[in-house]
Formats: C-alpha cells, sequence, structure tokens
C-alpha cells in the first residue's frame, strides 16, 4: 500500500509540475493541449496495464505529440490568425514523431519487449507513473512549440528561424542515418552479439540521441521570436531533452549495459576511449 501512495504522490508532482508550466505560457490553448496529452496517456495506459504490455507505449507518445500539436494549430487558426511558420513547426514535430514512434514500436515487436518495463508492469501504479512520466516528457520537449504556435502573433520567418529549421533538418537527418546504420548493422546474423562502431557510430557513441538533441534545438530556436515575459521558461524543452536522454532513459542505461556486455573486450574499450560519448 505505501508503494502504491508513494507512486500515486509521484504521478501528482509530475502532472502539476507539467500543468505548472502550462500556466507559465499564460495561454489557454497551451493548458487545454496539456491536459489532452496526459488525457491521451491514462487512457492508453488501461489496455496496456491490463495486457501488462509496454509495446505500444512508444507510439502513445508519438500520438500525444500529433494530437497536441495538431488541435493547438487548428485552435490558433480558429482564434487567431496564422503564418507558414506555425505550420512549418507543427510539420516538424508531426513527422519526427510518426518517424520515431514507428521505429520504435517496429523495434520493440520484433524485440518481444522492452527490459526497462519488466519491474514497472509488475505494479499498476508503478506502471502508470512510467506512462503519467512520457505525459511530462511530450509536454516539456514540445512546450516552447505549443506556446509559439499558440500566441496571437504570428511566427516571424526571419534569420533565426531559418537556422532553427536547418538545425530541426541536420538533428533529424543524423538521428535517421544513425537508427538505419544500427537497424542495418543489426540485421546481419554475425553481428548479433558485436556492438557497431561504423558510420555515424565512429564518430559518436550515440549519434541517434545527439540528432534528438539538436532537433529540439531547432525547434526552440524557431519558436523564439514568438515567445515573450515568463514564456521563455518553455525553452527549458532542449535541455530537459539532453537531461533526459543523457542521465535518465538513454545513455547511461546504455552505457552500463555496454561495459555488461563488451568490458571485457579490447576493442570495445579502445572503441569507448577514442569515440565520445556524444560529441
Amino acid at each position: 500500500m505505501k508503494g502504491h501512495l508513494k507512486n500515486l504522490l509521484n504521478i501528482a508532482v509530475v502532472f502539476s509540475l507539467s500543468m505548472a508550466l502550462g500556466f507559465v505560457t499564460q495561454n489557454k490553448i497551451v493548458i487545454n493541449g496539456i491536459i489532452l496529452v496526459f488525457i491521451i496517456h491514462w487512457i492508453l495506459y488501461i489496455p496496456a496495464n491490463i495486457f501488462k504490455t509496454e509495446k505500444f507505449y512508444d507510439l502513445s507518445g508519438s500520438l500525444s505529440y500529433i494530437s497536441v500539436i495538431s488541435y493547438i494549430l487548428y485552435s490558433k487558426t480558429q482564434s487567431f490568425e496564422s503564418g507558414l511558420g506555425e505550420v512549418i513547426i507543427s510539420l516538424a514535430i508531426i513527422i519526427w514523431s510518426a518517424r520515431l514512434g514507428t521505429f520504435l514500436f517496429l523495434r520493440i515487436k520484433k524485440a518481444g519487449e522492452d527490459k526497462r518495463f519488466r519491474e514497472y508492469k509488475k505494479s499498476w501504479s508503478k506502471f502508470l507513473v512510467a506512462w503519467t512520466t512520457s505525459g511530462m516528457w511530450v509536454t516539456i520537449c514540445s512546450a516552447c512549440a505549443m506556446t509559439a504556435i499558440a500566441s496571437e502573433n504570428i511566427i516571424e520567418l526571419n534569420t533565426i528561424f531559418f537556422i532553427g529549421l536547418f538545425m530541426f533538418v541536420f538533428g533529424f537527418s543524423i538521428e535517421i542515418i544513425a537508427d538505419y546504420q544500427k537497424t542495418k548493422f543489426r540485421s546481419v546474423a554475425s553481428n548479433k552479439d558485436k556492438f557497431i562502431s561504423s558510420g555515424l557510430w565512429s564518430k559518436s557513441r550515440h549519434p541517434n540521441y545527439v540528432g534528438e538533441i539538436i532537433l529540439w534545438l531547432g525547434i526552440s530556436v524557431m519558436s523564439f521570436s514568438n515567445l515573450e515575459g515568463l514564456q521563455y521558461i518553455t525553452l527549458i524543452s532542449p535541455f530537459f531533452t539532453y537531461w533526459l536522454l543523457v542521465y535518465i532513459s538513454g545513455v547511461s542505461i546504455l552505457e552500463k549495459s555496454g561495459q555488461e556486455k563488451w568490458g571485457h573486450l579490447k576493442d570495445y574499450q579502445d572503441y569507448i576511449k577514442k569515440t565520445p560519448k556524444l560529441l
């Protein structure tokens, strides 16, 4: 019982922090969008908990991104004048989320499970924490974009905007290429128990995460001109992405797993020494 109460408290804290970020924007459309994100996650949690599956966990994040950005763009066009900048940022996030969600879904479908959720699925409240945290991930990462799109003003297509667009395209390309190279490497039977050190993976141990950090930085830069006052707090997005990928769900887990699998190999130790974690 204490475990469930602790998890429910964590859920309340996560939701409250996300809503606080929404109130900072002082925009009703953004606040409603954040609520929509959590509703989607909590509804999808129900069948996930019943069947004890995490297979569509990543797809729920993609669905949330697509739904909330579409809702905010539509609401903007109904209330205020909208411009090309809003459409470009919206399409960038929708295309990125659809691609990543599909990629992760197919990967977990092939693997059969995501080992990170083995313990979470044993407790309904702990599993709910994971789904709620995903809602916070969507909220914080897209907060600056949501705020910029929902603003009464039109996003300026200035030099800063196009620098941000270039950063997004550059980061998105890195992520796609890195994922493709690793998938192709894994498809070779003889590479089953080997680590990849070719292509972009010879320049960085986690190039896909480098790409994701850069693309979210690009989204923030594109959104910058339409923020004001306390709304600049939403620029936490790329920093949150970096913190999440490096210290929580990505790099730290994979680095530990890599040491367990290949730490005894000299080739792996040499790879670790000469190849940066990110850049």
